[in-house]
């Protein structure tokens, strides 16, 4: 998959559906979710299967679309189009609604958590070729401490965030899916200020790829709850409760 016209949106929607998606998806989702969505986001590409993630959680078929929460308590429609419509992501086929009723969000959450883990490291990857390439006093910027810093603090908050999607994943549980989905997207955040000053005005340009993974990861983020949103509604899931659950045994 790649991020070209000829391999994303309605085009690999229908590839996806010949090569068995909905399938996988039903059998398999442990390994396909994290498989599909973590390419998505490495190579750029993109294809309305979220809905799929969400239809099936809800016990409806895949195939079609449904109106999907986005932050600020507003809803959106991933359309199985070509129309591109979003003023945050010019490549995708996504408009506001007025309203939706609520379905069960958790599957959606890990798929899109592990959709911004890719976008994420995608961004690592154009930042940290730019370091060894670009000289600087007779150096690669790479050598620079303050560069340094900005790559491996992206590294770890992706790491972290791909370590608390896989025991999400593994746990299955509400609750974690929503933390899940809230370090995501705080990695994609991370990654996106520190790979686009680790690229400098180079990041900004239209011809440069980052710029495509920035949109991106700030649109994943928005879907199903904000990394700010869910993070204010665990806190306080957790008052409530008067307690945190044990998600993973170390």
């Amino acid at each position: 998959m790649t991020g070209s016209s000829l391999t994303s949106g309605s085009m690999l929607d229908a590839a996806m559906a010949d090569l068995g998606w909905l399938d996988m998806l039903d059998e398999v989702p442990d390994i396909a979710i994290p498989l599909v969505f973590r390419l998505l986001g490495e190579t750029g590409a993109h294809a309305p299967v979220l809905n799929d993630v969400v239809l099936r959680a809800a016990g409806y078929p895949g195939g079609g679309t449904m109106p999907l929460p986005f932050a600020g308590g507003s809803w959106v429609v991933w359309e199985r189009t070509d129309q591109a419509s979003c003023a945050l992501d010019s490549d995708l086929p996504i408009h506001r609604v007025p309203a939706g009723n609520p379905a069960p969000l958790a599957a959606g959450r890990l798929a899109a958590g592990w959709w911004l883990v890719g976008t994420s490291r995608a961004m690592l990857s154009l930042a940290r070729q730019h370091a060894v390439d670009r000289i600087q006093f007779g150096r690669p910027i790479a050598s620079f401490q303050a560069i340094r810093h900005r790559l491996a603090e992206t590294l770890v908050a992706i790491e972290g965030a791909e370590a608390t999607l896989e025991v999400a994943g593994d746990v299955s549980d509400e609750f974690a899916c929503l933390l899940a989905k809230a370090a995501a997207g705080q990695a994609a955040l991370t990654a996106a200020r520190h790979c686009q000053q680790v690229l400098g005005g180079l990041g900004f340009t239209a011809e440069h790829r980052l710029h495509r993974h920035v949109k991106r990861a700030l649109t994943l983020d928005g879907l199903l709850g904000s990394s700010r949103e869910l993070t204010r509604e665990a806190g306080d899931i957790l008052r409530v409760k008067g307690s945190a659950p044990r998600l993973a045994h170390l």
